[in-house]
């Protein structure tokens, strides 16, 4: 019966052993497929795993820390209260003084002073608060999006005549946003010339690597003059940054990102090449100075240009910089090569149809004789993010060693490719499998375990293609960077 020949044949296999039998073709075909494939596998793995990907490097990820400080004054003299005449400085347009890796600077403002708490009629473009009666306005109840509480009176609205809003208890009179609180330009457009310096120290604990990003060859007299320039070789390094480089490196206008303003009247580190503070002081990043290419000062005009835009174009809606420190160091090089690069981009999207830009509210509040007020600033603004990252790399024997055996490993690729092609593609296949297989008993052989009727040729077929098939995905999977796992794979065999 064919049941008792399967189960004795499967626990013959239990008293048979194989051995690998090296049996030299001489063919040029079969050569030259050989030496292909050996010479292909050799090159992509020392010229593309060890070189290209520096697969003899261990590699630590970059940790540091960033600061940053913003210098400038801009004057404002507009019709509006609050910004006749005025003069605003860092502590005025920059909202909280101290973020951590980031910072906000007004470019714009909507003003309402001296509100005092009493009441008033609610905003008409709110929806919820229009009303006919003063049934449509229960008392104590607030407004959906408002600015208060309704009194229980439906009044008659003085900025639109044709309409009735809810009469509320808030902070009077209550923020207006209308066109005939508009100005032409944002109010501190002035702004694309404030200067920030940022000081970034990193490290790289596993080899106990320091740095900082600015220069050591300069002194306080350059960092006080230099500005960020990506295209000069000593500026490109400079620290200091104009907002309006910043959103145009980002590829957007600065008065565009400066929001609309409305108003109502009522271990290493980023400074490199610097000897001394002096040095510093007067230096401005400039990309494509050889000097100030690390100068930790930046012009935040130049930030936004160098992110892809105008600082007047994203001053007008305001939004969001990304400032992006990049330290790439090989560490098998002189550590004063391990230098920072800077690129930005805008993270949010200027074509936004709802909810454009970045803005806030914020208030000073005071004494009208013995009432309690405040001014309330809309602030319409840019909001610098600033990212560090990057990675150091150092030879090591364990990589090198583990890149070299997933190599080894690979190689027998060839040998599975050429043994199919022997085997079942040409002509003296059949020769050659006489010659590649041979079987040999024992004097102690297991004869029952043997099917005359089925011989070993299909089951040895069924396990090449098998073995060829993994061969090939093990190949692709090295060949998207996982050759520590192929090495493993192909190490089972």
């Amino acid at each position: 019966m064919a049941l008792p020949k399967v189960v004795n044949s499967a626990f013959g296999v239990f008293f048979e052993y194989d051995t690998p039998r090296i049996v030299h073709i001489r063919s040029k075909k079969v050569g030259v497929i050989n030496r292909f494939l050996q010479l292909v596998i050799i090159g992509y793995v020392i010229g593309f795993a060890i070189v290209y990907k520096k697969g003899y490097q261990e590699f630590d990820n970059v940790k540091g820390a960033v600061t940053s400080k913003l210098k400038g004054v801009v004057y404002t003299n507009f019709s509006q209260p609050g910004l006749d005449g005025r003069i605003w400085d860092v502590g005025d347009y920059v909202i909280p003084p101290l973020e951590n890796s980031a910072f906000f600077v007004m470019t714009n403002v909507l003003v309402t002073p001296d509100q005092t708490q009493s009441t008033c009629e609610e905003d008409p473009t709110i929806e919820d608060a229009l009303c006919e009666t003063d049934a449509d306005c229960p008392p104590g109840v607030p407004i959906i999006a408002g600015n208060g509480v309704r009194t229980g009176t439906c009044v008659n609205s003085t900025r639109n005549e044709t309409l009735k809003v809810c009469e509320i208890e808030a902070w009077c009179p209550v923020e207006r946003d209308d066109s005939t609180s508009r100005t032409p330009d944002p109010a501190l457009l002035g702004s694309q010339n404030f200067t920030v310096f940022i000081k970034n120290n990193i490290e790289f604990p596993k080899f106990d690597v320091r740095r900082r990003n600015l220069p050591d060859n300069v002194n306080d007299a350059y960092l006080s003059r230099c500005h960020y320039n990506p295209h000069h070789d000593k500026d490109r390094y400079c620290p200091i940054f104009t907002l309006g480089t910043i959103t145009s490196e980002a590829g957007h206008l600065f008065d565009a990102m400066a929001a609309e303003v409305l108003y109502y009247e009522c271990g290493l580190r980023n400074i490199i090449g610097f000897d001394n503070d002096s040095q510093l002081s007067t230096c401005r990043f400039n990309a494509s100075d050889p000097v100030n290419k690390f100068c930790p000062i930046f012009i935040l005009d130049d930030i936004v240009n160098l992110a892809g835009h105008t600082y007047d174009g994203i001053a007008t809606l305001g939004g969001v910089i990304q400032m992006l420190i990049t330290w790439d160091c090989n560490l098998d090089n002189d550590v004063e090569d391990c230098l920072p690069e800077y690129s930005f981009r805008r993270l949010d999207r200027g074509d936004y149809k709802l909810s454009r830009g970045f803005n806030f509210r914020y208030a000073d509040h005071y004494k009208l004789g013995n009432t309690s007020a405040r001014t309330l600033y809309k602030a319409f603004g840019i909001r610098f993010v600033i990212t560090l990252q990057g990675q150091a790399g150092k030879f090591s024997i364990f990589p090198l060693f583990t890149n070299i055996g997933a190599g080894v490993a690979l190689l027998s690729i060839a040998t599975v490719v050429c043994d199919v092609i022997v085997l079942y593609i040409l002509k003296a296949r059949h020769f050659y499998r006489d010659n590649k297989y041979l079987d040999v008993k024992g004097d102690d052989a297991y004869e029952h375990g043997v099917m005359q009727d089925q011989p070993l040729l299909p089951i040895l077929t069924s396990f090449t293609v098998c073995l060829l098939c993994f061969a090939v995905i093990s190949l692709w999977v090295c060949t998207v960077g996982a050759l520590e796992s192929c090495a493993l794979c192909l190490g089972l065999w």
